[in-house]
C-alpha cells in the first residue's frame, strides 16, 4: 500500500486544493503548476476592482428620484426615505443618495462617482442563483454559457494560458477573488483564470511566513507537508510577500470589522506595492445580504435599519480605499465597479421590505471616472402593481464593453465577437485618453424627445417614432416586469426620424415601455394599452 506521503508526492500539485499560509487557491482547471496564474502584459497598468454586492440592493431606495417623490410615496410609504433627509448631488435637485451614504456623495460631488441609472437585461430572472450567474458570465437570460466574461477577457490578454505561465515578463497573477471560492466570472474557455483569497488576513500570513496551525492527527502531518511543498514551489508566494510588504494603507481609513473594508484596504496594499495583477473582486456577503424582503428598514424612523447598515459599510468602504489609492497615488491607475444581481420591485411589501426586482443602479467610481449621472430618473407609475419593475434604461454588458474598450483598450470588433459575443454600445463611464479605439459620442440631445408613439393610449397598434443620429440603433418594447416583447429595431440606421408599428396582439392592458439607444443616447417612452 502506498504511503501517504509518497502519495502526495505523486500527485500534481495543481490537483490539490492547496493551502498556502491560509489561503486556499483553487483552480478551475489542471495545469502543469498550481501557480500557472500569471501577471499583466496587457498595453498599459490599469486595474479594475469589482465589488459584488450581494442580495439584490433595492436601487429605489439608494438613488432616490425626488422628482418622482409623490409616486414614489403611494408606492412605498412604508420605506420610503424622507426627502429632506436624502443627501443632495452636485448640479441637481432631481436626484439624491441614501442618508446613509455620505462617503459616496462626497465622491459624487467631488468628480470622483458615476451612477448609471437603472441597470439590467432584457427577461430578468428573479433567482438569486440564476440571476448572479447572468451577471458573472454575460449571458442572455435563458443562455448557459460556461465562462465568465472576465475569464474570456483575460484568455484573449493572454491566448494559451496556463501553459507556459507564469514567465519573465508575466510574473503576478491575473486576477485575484477574496472571497470563499473563485468565482465563475474568472472561468476562462480552458482554465479558471484568478486567484482565490479566503480571507485578507491570508495575505497578511502569506507576505510574513505565518502558516495555520495544523491539527496533531496523521492528516495534520500531511497538510503541515502539503504546506511546506506547496510554498516552495508556489511561485507567486515571493511575488505576493513582496508587493504585501512593500505596500503602504491607512487601516484608520476603513470602517472598523467591516470584512469588505479588510479586503478593499489589502487590495489597495498589493497595488501601492507593486503588484501587477488586473483585476480583483471583493464582495459585501460577509458583512450582510442586501435581499431585503422583510424589516429593511425601523419602523417609523425608515433612514435607519439594515438597508442603511449595509449602504453605510459599502459607501464608506468605497471612500476608505479611494482615498487609500489617492493617498499612495495610485488613484490614476484603479477603476472601481459595483454590481447586483437585481434591484427591487417599485412597490413596498407588507413586511416593511421589497421583492427581488429587475433594473437598478450601478456605480463607477475612481480619479478617471467621467462622474455624473448616465440616465434619467426611472419612470414610476402612478398606481404600481406587485409586478411592477424598474424600467431598464441600460444594458450591464454595455457597462462591461464600455470599461474593456476605454478602460482596457479592447477594440470594440474584439468584444463583440470574442468577450460579450454579442454588440452592445458603448458608454461615457471613464476617460479613454489611454486607449485609442475609444470614440463616444456626447449626448447633446437632453431635453429633446427622441422616442414617442401615437396613439397613447392605444388599443389594436400604435406607431413608435425616433430619432437616431445614425449607427447602430435599437428600439425594444418592454412590459411592466421587465421582460422584452418585442425587438423592433436592432441594425444600423441612417441619421433621420424613423416609424415601426406595435402591435397590442394579445397583450393585456396596462403599462409598456419603448426603449430606444442610439450608442450613448437613450430614451424610455412609457406606454398604455387599453381595451
Amino acid at each position: 500500500m502506498m504511503k501517504r506521503r509518497d502519495f502526495i508526492k505523486s500527485v500534481p500539485l495543481a490537483a490539490l486544493p492547496v493551502v498556502l499560509s491560509g489561503i486556499s487557491m483553487r483552480s478551475l482547471a489542471a495545469s502543469p503548476l498550481l501557480s500557472a496564474l500569471a501577471a499583466s502584459a496587457a498595453v498599459n497598468d490599469h486595474v479594475l476592482v469589482i465589488i459584488q454586492i450581494v442580495g439584490g440592493n433595492d436601487g429605489l431606495n439608494t438613488v432616490i428620484p425626488l422628482d418622482k417623490y409623490s409616486a414614489l410615496s403611494t408606492a412605498r410609504n412604508n420605506i420610503l426615505i424622507p426627502s429632506a433627509q436624502v443627501l443632495p448631488l452636485n448640479g441637481t435637485t432631481a436626484t439624491g443618495l441614501h442618508p446613509s451614504m455620505t462617503g459616496m456623495q462626497q465622491m459624487y460631488n467631488n468628480g470622483y462617482l458615476k451612477i448609471i441609472q437603472a441597470v439590467g437585461y432584457p427577461n430578468p430572472s428573479f433567482s438569486h442563483f440564476q440571476a448572479t450567474d447572468i451577471w458573472i458570465t454575460a449571458e442572455d437570460s435563458g443562455q448557459n454559457l460556461a465562462t465568465g466574461w472576465m475569464g474570456r477577457y483575460l484568455d484573449y490578454e493572454y491566448p494559451g494560458f496556463p501553459t507556459g505561465y507564469p514567465n519573465t515578463t508575466t510574473t503576478d497573477p491575473l486576477a485575484i477573488e477574496i472571497g470563499t471560492s473563485l468565482s465563475p466570472v474568472f472561468q476562462g474557455p480552458s482554465a479558471g483564470m484568478a486567484m482565490a483569497v479566503t480571507d485578507p488576513s491570508s495575505i497578511y500570513n502569506l507576505a510574513n511566513g505565518i502558516q495555520s496551525t495544523a491539527p496533531s492527527t496523521p492528516a495534520g502531518t500531511e497538510l503541515t507537508y502539503i504546506r511546506q511543498v506547496s510554498q516552495q514551489t508556489n511561485q507567486y508566494a515571493g511575488v505576493l510577500a513582496t508587493a504585501y510588504n512593500a505596500g503602504t494603507t491607512s487601516a484608520s481609513l476603513y470602517p472598523s470589522g467591516s470584512k469588505l473594508g479588510a479586503s478593499l484596504q489589502a487590495v489597495a496594499k498589493l497595488i501601492s506595492g507593486g503588484l501587477r495583477t488586473k483585476v480583483y473582486m471583493v464582495s459585501t456577503s460577509n458583512d450582510g445580504s442586501f435581499d431585503t424582503h422583510h424589516a429593511q428598514v425601523v419602523n417609523g424612523a425608515t433612514a435607519t435599519g439594515t438597508h442603511a447598515d449595509l449602504l453605510q459599510n459599502l459607501s464608506d468602504c468605497v471612500k476608505a480605499f479611494h482615498d487609500d489609492l489617492r493617498a499612495s497615488s495610485n488613484a490614476d491607475r484603479v477603476v472601481g465597479m459595483t454590481f447586483s444581481e437585481f434591484g427591487r420591485r417599485i412597490i413596498s411589501n407588507a413586511s416593511v421590505g421589497t421583492d427581488h426586482g429587475a433594473a437598478a443602479p450601478m456605480f463607477i467610481f475612481g480619479n478617471k471616472v467621467q462622474s455624473g449621472i448616465l440616465g434619467t430618473n426611472p419612470q414610476i407609475p402612478a398606481s404600481a402593481g406587485v409586478n411592477d419593475n424598474v424600467p431598464m434604461q441600460y444594458d450591464f454588458r454595455s457597462v462591461y464593453a464600455s470599461l474593456l474598450q476605454d478602460w482596457f483598450c479592447v477594440p470594440k470588433p474584439d468584444i463583440d465577437s470574442t468577450i460579450l459575443l454579442q454588440n452592445f454600445q458603448s458608454l461615457p463611464l471613464v476617460d479613454a485618453t489611454d486607449c485609442t479605439t475609444a470614440i463616444h459620442e456626447i449626448n447633446s440631445t437632453a431635453g429633446v424627445t427622441l422616442i414617442s408613439n401615437t396613439p397613447n393610449p392605444f388599443t389594436a397598434s400604435t406607431n413608435i417614432t425616433f430619432t437616431t443620429g445614425g449607427g447602430h440603433t435599437l428600439v425594444q418594447v418592454f412590459d411592466g416586469s421587465g421582460h422584452l416583447l418585442r425587438t423592433l429595431v436592432d441594425q444600423d440606421m441612417p441619421a433621420g426620424d424613423h416609424t415601426v408599428s406595435f402591435a397590442s396582439e394579445n397583450y393585456a392592458t396596462g403599462v409598456y415601455y419603448a426603449r430606444f439607444q442610439n450608442g450613448v443616447v437613450q430614451q424610455v417612452r412609457a406606454m398604455v394599452l387599453a381595451r
